[in-house]
């Protein structure tokens, strides 16, 4: 008799996770039609399709690591003591300073749509 009891109570336990999940799953349906009807009217942004794009994507870490090379190399040449890397790194920084703008503005509107930030509210708030 027992057995039977805990065996009915399982299926109902069983059966509640299902309806819950069932229902978990219509109301994400219903939430993401929502979103999307939003985003259609302009109501919202697309950060929730953005998001979802760019979940197995690497170039954040690639550009990342891009950014973090030339301190790696500062760090390299002061405890290695390699002077060389230094005057290198320094040229390097030059040359970058030279650069056009249009071509600082372009990187950073790469750098900036991949980490997903407006490019025109950087340069806006640069130039205040």
């Amino acid at each position: 008799m027992i057995w039977l009891n805990l065996l009915g109570m399982g299926i109902k336990t069983g059966a509640k996770l299902y309806s819950d999940k069932q229902k978990f799953k219509e109301n994400m349906s219903e939430a993401k039609l929502l979103h999307s009807e939003k985003m259609k009217k302009g109501e919202i942004e697309y950060q929730g399709q953005v998001f979802e794009n760019q979940k197995n994507d690497y170039k954040d870490e690639f550009v990342l690591f891009i950014l973090s090379l030339p301190i790696l190399l500062l760090a390299y040449s002061v405890f290695a003591d390699d002077p060389e890397i230094s005057v290198k790194l320094d040229l390097f920084f030059e040359k970058l300073q030279d650069m056009p703008y249009w071509i600082v503005g372009l990187w950073i509107s790469i750098v900036a749509a991949i980490y997903g930030i407006k490019a025109t509210d950087i340069i806006k708030t640069n130039r205040k």
